[in-house]
Protein backbone atom coordinates (compact mmCIF):
# COMPACT_ATOMS: atom_id res chain seq x y z
CA UNK A 1 0.00 0.00 0.00
CA UNK A 2 1.95 3.23 -0.90
CA UNK A 3 0.36 6.68 0.46
CA UNK A 4 -0.75 7.93 -3.32
CA UNK A 5 -3.54 5.08 -3.18
CA UNK A 6 -4.61 5.88 0.30
CA UNK A 7 -8.24 6.96 0.82
CA UNK A 8 -8.37 10.28 1.88
CA UNK A 9 -9.11 10.60 5.82
CA UNK A 10 -12.48 11.12 7.43
CA UNK A 11 -13.51 13.06 10.40
CA UNK A 12 -15.59 9.83 11.54
CA UNK A 13 -12.50 7.86 11.60
CA UNK A 14 -10.38 10.11 13.51
CA UNK A 15 -13.22 10.65 16.34
CA UNK A 16 -13.31 6.99 16.36
CA UNK A 17 -9.62 6.81 16.96
CA UNK A 18 -9.86 9.58 19.70
CA UNK A 19 -12.70 7.62 21.48
CA UNK A 20 -10.56 4.37 21.52
CA UNK A 21 -7.45 5.81 22.31
CA UNK A 22 -8.46 7.51 25.40
CA UNK A 23 -10.55 3.97 26.68
CA UNK A 24 -7.31 2.35 26.35
CA UNK A 25 -5.94 5.24 28.68
CA UNK A 26 -8.37 4.68 30.97
CA UNK A 27 -7.94 1.11 31.59
CA UNK A 28 -4.04 1.04 31.26
CA UNK A 29 -4.22 -1.06 28.15
CA UNK A 30 -1.13 -3.14 27.98
CA UNK A 31 1.48 -1.43 26.12
CA UNK A 32 1.12 -3.64 22.34
CA UNK A 33 -2.31 -2.30 22.17
CA UNK A 34 -1.21 1.47 21.98
CA UNK A 35 0.70 0.24 18.41
CA UNK A 36 -1.63 0.00 15.74
CA UNK A 37 -2.57 3.99 16.86
CA UNK A 38 0.80 5.28 16.61
CA UNK A 39 2.60 6.56 13.78
CA UNK A 40 5.28 3.89 12.63
CA UNK A 41 8.15 6.49 11.74
CA UNK A 42 8.39 10.25 13.16
CA UNK A 43 6.08 9.69 16.07
CA UNK A 44 6.39 13.21 18.43
CA UNK A 45 4.46 13.33 21.53
CA UNK A 46 4.90 16.49 24.07
CA UNK A 47 3.16 16.41 27.05
CA UNK A 48 3.44 18.98 29.74
CA UNK A 49 6.36 17.34 31.71
CA UNK A 50 8.34 15.69 28.79
CA UNK A 51 8.78 15.20 24.58
CA UNK A 52 8.82 12.37 23.71
CA UNK A 53 9.72 10.48 20.30
CA UNK A 54 8.65 6.69 18.55
CA UNK A 55 7.50 3.98 20.29
CA UNK A 56 10.29 3.64 22.74
CA UNK A 57 10.04 7.23 23.90
CA UNK A 58 5.67 6.49 24.34
CA UNK A 59 6.66 3.49 25.92
CA UNK A 60 9.00 5.15 28.28
CA UNK A 61 6.24 7.84 28.87
CA UNK A 62 3.21 5.87 29.36
CA UNK A 63 5.05 3.03 32.07
CA UNK A 64 6.08 6.21 34.19
CA UNK A 65 2.40 7.71 34.32
CA UNK A 66 0.29 4.25 34.80
CA UNK A 67 2.44 4.10 38.16
CA UNK A 68 1.55 8.07 38.99
CA UNK A 69 -2.10 7.60 38.53
CA UNK A 70 -5.13 5.79 38.72
CA UNK A 71 -8.78 5.67 38.56
CA UNK A 72 -8.58 7.89 35.29
CA UNK A 73 -11.54 9.06 33.40
CA UNK A 74 -10.82 10.80 30.38
CA UNK A 75 -14.14 12.32 28.46
CA UNK A 76 -13.78 13.49 25.20
CA UNK A 77 -15.22 16.95 24.91
CA UNK A 78 -14.62 18.04 21.45
CA UNK A 79 -12.61 16.89 18.27
CA UNK A 80 -12.00 19.23 15.35
CA UNK A 81 -10.78 17.66 12.50
CA UNK A 82 -8.89 20.35 9.83
CA UNK A 83 -8.04 18.04 6.62
CA UNK A 84 -4.95 18.94 4.87
CA UNK A 85 -5.87 20.09 1.01
CA UNK A 86 -4.48 16.27 -0.32
CA UNK A 87 -6.34 14.56 2.24
CA UNK A 88 -3.43 12.34 3.56
CA UNK A 89 -3.59 14.08 7.00
CA UNK A 90 -5.53 15.95 9.29
CA UNK A 91 -5.11 18.76 11.80
CA UNK A 92 -7.25 17.73 15.14
CA UNK A 93 -8.06 20.09 17.86
CA UNK A 94 -9.44 17.75 20.94
CA UNK A 95 -10.65 18.63 24.16
CA UNK A 96 -10.35 16.30 26.74
CA UNK A 97 -11.54 16.37 30.24
CA UNK A 98 -9.32 14.17 32.62
CA UNK A 99 -10.02 13.37 35.89
CA UNK A 100 -7.06 10.60 37.75
CA UNK A 101 -6.24 10.14 41.27
CA UNK A 102 -2.60 10.39 42.22
CA UNK A 103 -1.11 9.47 46.03
CA UNK A 104 1.89 11.29 47.09
CA UNK A 105 3.12 8.84 50.35
CA UNK A 106 3.09 9.44 53.13
CA UNK A 107 -0.28 11.28 52.76
CA UNK A 108 -3.17 9.28 54.57
CA UNK A 109 -5.36 10.10 51.03
CA UNK A 110 -5.00 10.70 47.68
CA UNK A 111 -5.88 14.00 45.70
CA UNK A 112 -8.27 14.09 42.73
CA UNK A 113 -6.93 15.87 39.38
CA UNK A 114 -9.97 17.42 37.01
CA UNK A 115 -9.24 19.51 34.02
CA UNK A 116 -8.94 19.92 30.33
CA UNK A 117 -6.42 19.34 28.32
CA UNK A 118 -6.47 21.05 25.10
CA UNK A 119 -4.21 19.28 22.53
CA UNK A 120 -3.35 19.21 18.88
CA UNK A 121 -2.71 16.25 16.99
CA UNK A 122 -1.51 15.44 13.54
CA UNK A 123 -3.34 12.50 11.88
CA UNK A 124 -1.69 11.01 9.02
CA UNK A 125 -2.99 7.18 7.34
CA UNK A 126 -0.79 4.62 8.29
CA UNK A 127 0.42 3.27 4.49
CA UNK A 128 0.94 -0.21 6.53
CA UNK A 129 -2.48 -1.04 7.78
CA UNK A 130 -4.27 1.90 6.05
CA UNK A 131 -5.47 3.08 9.32
CA UNK A 132 -5.67 6.36 11.05
CA UNK A 133 -2.53 6.68 13.28
CA UNK A 134 -1.08 10.06 15.61
CA UNK A 135 1.80 11.23 14.05
CA UNK A 136 1.98 14.18 16.06
CA UNK A 137 0.14 14.65 19.83
CA UNK A 138 0.89 18.40 21.89
CA UNK A 139 -0.77 18.90 25.04
CA UNK A 140 -0.93 22.59 24.27
CA UNK A 141 -2.70 23.77 27.99
CA UNK A 142 -4.17 22.59 30.69
CA UNK A 143 -7.55 24.35 32.87
CA UNK A 144 -7.80 23.08 36.03
CA UNK A 145 -11.09 22.54 37.54
CA UNK A 146 -11.84 24.26 40.73
CA UNK A 147 -11.01 22.76 43.84
CA UNK A 148 -8.58 20.12 41.56
CA UNK A 149 -5.06 18.97 42.42
CA UNK A 150 -2.28 19.82 40.86
CA UNK A 151 -0.11 18.34 38.82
Amino acid sequence: MTVANLAPLTASEIKQLAAEWYLKLDVHAPLEEYIPFLAEQGLEMRFPEATVYGFEGFQGWYDRVIRIFFDEVHTLKQVNVQPSGSGDEATVQVIVKWEASVWNPPAAKSDRIVLDAYQTWIVKRSANTGKPVIATYIVDSLSYYEGSARL
